[in-house]
């Protein structure tokens, strides 16, 4: 799994994005009866809300993406397209910042309900503060403590941060052109307002989860939910927030058809835990390109060999995933199989916790901040980055070089000019004794640290190992966290682990896009970092529409980040896809959702015999 706004993602490209124009005239259907498609990804389906804090995962965003449209998307050129198949947006005045979005007509959700402002308000209510009156505590174990007030108060889990992105519209939006279009004024303005605005679930069906006794149709559940939201009406909006932070989340085929509602070209049909999604294209689907197969099939296969043997036996027509030296040889041998092997828009790193009482948190030695972070360089210190880079990466990509930036991608101006500063630079070696020097000054002995990581991935499994043996040559015992569900214990057990190994996959090329990762309540912050020169710096970058100056904020915020020894950078990610040659048109992209960016031109290689 990785996560989004980084998809469990971190890098950033400063260059602005080239904008495209979909086609807005309604297709024909070109869905092909009877076909289907079997693809493969290493990660279930747990949530369909990608929206919520929880949900913020590439295994649920990848689903949501085949099912549903919105206002733009990026292609394999990492250029944003504009979908006006979908609808359009434009800026009606820039101070203060006021965008206008508009659904073309006849877009419409998979029961019929038409797609308008109501959804798009739905969007705004839940990823600002201006609407949620209470904030959820947890204990130890991360177990909520006070349910009760939530129940009773509006809280959207969305991870929305005051100040940040649609917080700063805090006007309610107005609805026009028939309640097809909403308008939005931002308080000031937003460098990055054009990928600010996804469209997520349904209104009308997220209202009548949150109100199944009153039986609402679809347009009187949108009337009853804008009008709450214009009158700020609580006691209605309770529910509703309710049940858009929970009744998403489901690994099964859900009951209720509100739950699997899509906006685009296919719906979910089917889905089994930990082993499949189907999805089935919609009959009614115009304001789009059409899809070619009429179904696909994702299916859930972890472990990356277990993916290309699928594939090598047909039971699969696409897979991708971190590959080992062998397996790239393996797939370099089949027949009948092309393949793409690129470095991806995602980073390997460890994070380290700093509020849960554990060797990294200030509590720990009576709020002695200086020890802590004493602690903290000791165990970064002995990660053996080059050893890992030696081992497990170049066999796969003989020129990989260490990553050495959490803020921009190799090969971009601002990741020279990081480079420069070393902001972890101290950190390309493994440095026992330094570690130890650390310890002793911080007066910490027997430091033990718990481990968290993806327990099914080989390389990380790998790559544990390597760091365990090394942090033991400096006294530091490093405990086996290995989890299955590792992406969801990120943020909901918190107090379980110390470390965490993972990936940050760019979803965009947003200038603040790693912002959330770094400021006191960020929607990926899942450690309690806080730092007010980082937060400063990343305040200003928000309103700064030079490119240079965005980068110089971008390489100091880079440097601040480093100076608090929360995290480092190890190396990017080598990947492959590989692809049967019985589908034409597989191209897969840079950044998520990677290979299903372009699911509407895959087709079978040879059309079906007649029936």
């Amino acid at each position: 799994m990785k996560l989004k706004r980084l998809w469990i993602a971190g890098a950033i490209i400063t260059s602005g994005a080239i904008l495209l124009s979909g086609c807005s005239v309604p297709r024909a259907s070109e869905v092909i009866g009877g076909t289907s498609i079997n693809t493969a990804w290493n990660d279930p389906l747990q949530e369909y809300n990608v929206l919520s804090a929880t949900g913020n995962a590439a295994a649920n965003n990848n689903i949501f993406y085949l099912a549903n449209s919105s206002f733009n998307y990026y292609n394999n050129k990492n250029e944003l397209v504009k979908n006006t198949g979908f609808g359009t947006y434009s800026v009606e005045s820039k101070d203060p910042l006021t965008v206008k979005y508009t659904v073309n007509e006849g877009v419409k959700w998979s029961d019929g309900t038409p797609v308008d402002g109501a959804d798009l308000l739905l969007t705004w209510a839940a990823q600002t503060t201006h609407l949620t009156n209470v904030e959820e505590k947890t204990d130890a174990e991360g177990n909520v403590t006070n349910q009760a007030e939530l129940d009773a108060g509006v809280f959207f889990n969305a991870g929305a941060t005051k100040g940040v992105g649609l917080d700063l519209v805090s006007k309610t939006p107005t609805l026009s052109d028939d309640n097809r279009s909403i308008t939005m004024v931002y308080d000031k303005y937003f460098v990055d307002w054009e990928l600010s605005f996804p469209v997520g679930v349904s209104a009308h069906g997220t209202v009548q989860l949150a109100y199944p006794n009153k039986k609402y149709t679809g347009e009187d559940a949108k009337k009853a939910f804008i009008t709450a939201v214009q009158k700020k009406d609580s006691a209605f909006l309770s529910p509703v927030a309710k049940a858009w932070s929970n009744d998403y989340k489901f690994v099964d085929m859900p009951k209720e058809k509100q739950k699997v509602l899509s906006s685009g070209p296919y719906v979910i049909t089917d889905l089994k835990d930990q082993q499949y999604v189907t999805l089935t294209a919609r009959k009614d689907y115009t304001w789009g390109p059409s899809p070619k197969f009429q179904k696909v099939i994702v299916r859930v296969i972890g472990d990356p060999q277990s993916q290309i043997t699928a594939l090598q036996n047909g039971e699969v027509r696409i897979a991708s995933g971190q590959p080992t030296a062998d397996l790239l040889t393996q797939i370099k041998g089949l027949a009948e199989v092309k393949y793409k092997s690129a470095p991806e828009a995602t980073y390997e790193h460890v994070d380290l916790q700093v509020t849960n009482g554990g060797p990294f948190d200030p509590k720990t030695y009576g709020g002695d901040a200086g020890k802590a972070k004493l602690v903290r360089e000791a165990f970064l210190k002995t990660i053996p980055r080059q050893d890992i880079l030696e081992k497990l990466i170049r066999p796969l990509q003989p020129d990989a070089k260490l990553r050495q930036s959490t803020m921009f991608l190799p090969g971009t101006d601002g990741y020279a000019a990081t480079i420069k500063e070393g902001s972890y630079s101290v950190y390309d070696k493994v440095d026992i004794e330094g570690a130890k020097a650390n310890l002793a000054k911080a007066g910490a002995a027997a430091v033990s640290v718990r481990f968290l990581y993806g327990k099914t991935n080989t390389r990380r499994q790998q790559e544990f190992e390597l760091i365990r043996q090394s942090a033991a040559l400096a006294g530091i015992t490093v405990v086996d966290g290995g989890s299955t569900t590792w992406g969801q214990d990120l943020q909901s057990k918190p107090n379980d682990y110390d470390a965490a190994l993972f990936g940050w996959q760019s979803t965009s090329l947003a200038v603040g896009e790693s912002q959330a990762n770094y400021i006191p309540g960020g929607l990926n912050n899942y450690y309690g970092w806080g730092d007010k020169k980082v937060t400063s710096i990343f305040d200003e970058l928000m309103t700064e529409t030079d490119k240079q100056k965005q980068q110089s904020l971008l390489v100091e915020a880079e440097k601040a980040v480093a100076a608090q020894s929360w995290t480092v950078p190890i190396f990017q990610f080598p990947g492959v896809a590989a692809w049967s040659e019985k589908v034409t048109n597989v191209d897969p992209a840079f950044l998520a959702p990677q290979y299903f960016w372009n699911f509407w031109q895959w087709a079978p290689a040879k059309a079906p015999a007649a029936k």
